[in-house]
């Protein structure tokens, strides 16, 4: 840890949570009846809860830490469509039917999210920013441009390609070779958007109890008892939205997720001529490494928040800060000198198919494995989730009946995140 890169008021909690603190919920016993447990209070879970709530179900959400202390408060406010597989891929695997119909739902996320933010006036800094798709190496943009003028039928997205020649109207550095910017893609302040789940949840008459884990969860013949460390509840229904803090209670879907540390830096505030130098279209990036970074100005337009993966291993964000910073200033050498605000990190969960996933299993309802895209996707299928809890046949969508895949001898310890990233880091500087 450099002491020099960090300003003396430097914090290892996200900078969201500088003008939305993790909210102050009341430590009450929960009752010892529900129709409906939540287990975790993310974006997933508020969803969940919203729906069943206002469908009339006494509902009761449950979180180990605050309310939205995960990676829901802690990412990069970055929303996208949310499917990692392309169509022919998808095709390859599930049919052509099938691949139309899960692409769809990665566009309704993001439509989801639009529609819930305008419907419920929530002040949460949410626009329509459009990503800007950074190329690494001139063989990445090359695919790109192709990936993006050959989209299939049905499934056209609007776009612009951006030649290294013009780069600099998109993003002030020479460090990539253009890209793609995805006009539809959005921004907003993660911690306000989850603030106003939060609300609406508790305004619908959903319980919340923070700093209350269900440290065991048992079928009971009716329904599950639910243990907490401040009693038993009984409940018809129990939904797992648990995500990258998936924990032994729920082993099957353990095996499942692989929790994968994504460290985000802020920097401390910068010259308005500076940020609008290097971000003068006030967009999100990201970049096609298989290691990827993923930045964007703050939304009052002071700081960068600069995020992705810098070890092989996890580590502490004051390790994580530095390695970051250097990352930062290869692709804007003018930010050398420039200190770091608030260094931190979120567990995301990928899968090893790289699809989410939402069904039932030994009657638990579950939505997880956002593959790094959650912020749209964890909102959309947290809704769905709740749905299908109230027995509504929209609940139903492309993703159900996948096989939920695991692997021999995985337990949810990621031993093979290490030589992965190594592999990875190998295919980027590749440059291919």
């Amino acid at each position: 840890m450099t002491d020099a890169l960090f300003t003396a008021d430097f914090k290892l909690t996200p900078y969201w949570w500088e003008h939305v603190p993790r909210p102050a919920l009341p430590q009450a016993e929960p009752p010892a009846r529900a129709d409906v447990v939540v287990v975790g209070s993310g974006y997933t879970g508020l969803h969940a809860a919203v729906q069943t709530a206002r469908g009339g179900r006494h509902t009761v959400v449950l979180d180990a830490e605050d309310a939205g202390w995960g990676c829901s408060t802690r990412n990069g406010g970055q929303i996208s469509t949310s499917i990692k597989p392309g169509f022919e891929e998808l095709a390859r695997r599930h049919g052509a039917e099938r691949a139309d119909a899960i692409l769809r739902e990665g566009q309704a996320s993001l439509d989801f999210v639009a529609d819930f933010v305008a419907a419920e006036k929530l002040d949460c800094d949410f626009r329509i920013a459009g990503r800007f798709h950074a190329a690494h190496n001139p063989a990445q943009y090359e695919a790109l441009v192709k990936r993006v003028t050959a989209q299939p039928k049905g499934h056209e997205v609007p776009y612009e390609i951006v030649p290294r020649a013009e780069q600099r109207r998109e993003l002030g550095t020479d460090a990539y070779f253009g890209g793609v910017v995805y006009t539809r893609h959005a921004a907003v302040d993660p911690a306000r958007y989850h603030q106003g789940i939060l609300e609406r949840a508790l305004e619908a008459g959903a319980a919340v109890f923070a700093r209350c884990p269900a440290t065991a969860i048992e079928p009971d013949g009716q329904g599950f008892r639910v243990t907490t460390p401040r009693g038993t509840i009984a409940a018809r229904d129990v939904v797992i939205a648990t995500n990258g803090y998936t924990g032994p209670q729920t082993k099957w879907l353990r095996r499942r997720v692989i929790p994968i540390g994504s460290y985000v830096i802020a920097t401390e505030e910068l010259p308005a001529g500076l940020i609008d130098r290097l971000m003068p279209r006030d967009r999100i990036v990201s970049d096609t490494r298989k290691v990827v970074f993923y930045y964007r100005a703050s939304p009052d337009r002071r700081r960068i928040l600069f995020g992705g993966r810098v070890s092989h291993d996890e580590t502490d964000p004051r390790i994580s800060g530095p390695k970051l910073h250097a990352d930062l200033v290869k692709i804007f050498p003018e930010l050398v000198s420039t200190r770091i605000s608030h260094s931190w990190c979120g567990y995301i969960a990928y899968t090893f198919d790289e699809l989410a996933h939402i069904g039932r299993h030994e009657g638990l309802h579950y939505a997880m494995g956002y593959c790094g895209s959650g912020v749209g996707m964890a909102s959309y299928l947290g809704m769905r989730l709740g749905q299908q809890v109230l027995g509504k046949a929209e609940g139903r969508t492309a993703f159900h009946d996948l096989a939920f895949q695991t692997r021999p001898f995985y337990t949810g310890n990621p031993w093979f995140l290490a030589p992965s990233i190594l592999y990875y880091r190998w295919q980027d500087g590749r440059g291919r």
